[in-house]
């Protein structure tokens, strides 16, 4: 059968990190939405996406094909339905689609068709963009299961300190002289290739993704994912970084999600909670008004390619999206749109030649390249977001 992951209702309400990405490839856990799927699946899957990501994503349809919204995080109960899914079946939950079968150049008519109500009690959906971080615990205890069942860890080194170690996963070339590391409230995946430095202090659900690193006396608390080649110091709390991000000085960082290629500048803070306790509000992009979350902890939501300079100060719940440039003494706006340079002083626009040098000579330093695909990518970006722009 053929796969196809599809954005659904919630692409805007998952903005800026759906500007460079389908949903599909958002990291939540310790795995991206779509290597989930295609694990449980055992099948690699394609994406209906925005047009101008789709060039880098493209579709592959077939005769007969299954589409499954991205938003929804995989069960074995929901892969199970799904994989039996015939003509003119679909599984809802609630009002909500989350697979259907469709042939090639179907237009499928929902009334028409037999609908599956969903009724396992193991949802698991990201909505918005704090959903990222807080429902990261679930979904890193998920993912470990998923990865290590049935597999054997490498060995704990003597000189690291382990509480619970039947809850702490260690993959190949992993390093991890004299840290602590404590799985009592949930597991912690150490993957391929990383290195947690002396001192550093972790508690687990955590996540250290393929070649990344902790820096020394670091403190690391429960629900935090570091994607795959982040560099991460100082204090991190219920936050999630997608990858080739750094934040790799003190500071503190809580209730947070990083993209792609973002750095935090040397004692960066992120406030995650307002003086008076009251609830967070985070920019909503498609009502272009702030929207309550619910949640008194909330965080930095920044978008790929973004960056701060020492000692930034980021207020609660303050948005920031692609490549924008913030720096100076004070707190910078809550909204910060795309390609935006400046800070509390005042904000001009982060010209997209200025701003592809610099993601040409960040990705080259991890040996990637900088394509013309994403040049397409970031130029749609910085044109859709000019309204939001002064200066």
């Amino acid at each position: 059968m053929n796969y196809i992951l599809f954005d659904g209702s919630v692409r805007n309400q998952l903005l800026p990190f759906t500007f460079t990405r389908p949903v599909a490839d958002i990291r939540v856990g310790i795995l991206t939405i779509r290597e989930k799927w295609e694990l449980l699946l055992g099948s690699t899957t394609t994406t209906v996406t925005e047009d101008y990501l789709s060039e880098k994503w493209p579709l592959v349809e077939l005769e007969k094909n299954i589409l499954i919204n991205a938003s929804f995080i995989p069960s074995e109960n929901l892969v199970n339905l799904i994989k039996n899914l015939s003509e003119n079946q679909a599984i809802f939950y609630e009002d909500e689609p989350i697979a259907f079968f469709s042939e090639e150049d179907q237009e499928v008519d929902f009334e028409s068709c037999e609908v599956i109500q969903y009724s396992y009690n193991d949802v698991l959906r990201i909505e918005h963009t704090w959903d990222i971080f807080s429902k990261n615990h679930e979904a890193i205890v998920r993912d470990f299961k998923l990865l290590t069942e049935g597999r054997k860890s490498q060995p704990i080194p003597e000189t690291t300190v382990a509480f619970y170690p039947e809850n702490i996963f260690i993959e190949e070339g992993a390093v991890l002289p004299l840290c602590s590391l404590n799985a009592k409230d949930g597991p912690i995946y150490i993957g391929k290739n990383t290195e947690i430095m002396e001192g550093a202090m972790i508690r687990g659900p955590f996540a250290l993704c393929e070649s990344a690193t902790v820096k020394m006396a670091a403190k690391i608390y429960t629900g935090t994912t570091i994607g795959p080649h982040c560099k991460v110091g100082g204090e991190v709390s219920n936050s999630v970084l997608f990858g080739y991000s750094n934040k790799g000085h003190d500071g503190f960082l809580g209730n947070s999600v990083l993209g792609e290629w973002c750095n935090l500048g040397a004692d960066t803070n992120t406030s995650n909670l307002k003086n008076n306790y009251d609830q967070v509000r985070l920019w909503d992009y498609e009502t272009e008004s702030f929207a309550r979350t619910g949640l008194q902890f909330c965080g930095l939501m920044m978008g790929d390619h973004s960056k701060c300079g020492i000692n930034t100060m980021f207020n609660t719940g303050t948005v920031v999206g692609v490549s924008a440039n913030i720096f100076g003494s004070g707190f910078p706006r809550n909204f910060i749109p795309s390609f935006s340079w400046g800070g509390a002083a005042g904000m001009t626009t982060y010209k997209t030649n200025k701003a592809f040098e610099t993601a040409k000579i960040v990705m080259s330093r991890r040996n990637m390249e900088f394509t013309e695909e994403d040049a397409k990518i970031l130029q749609h970006v910085y044109d859709e977001s000019a309204s939001w722009r002064k200066g």
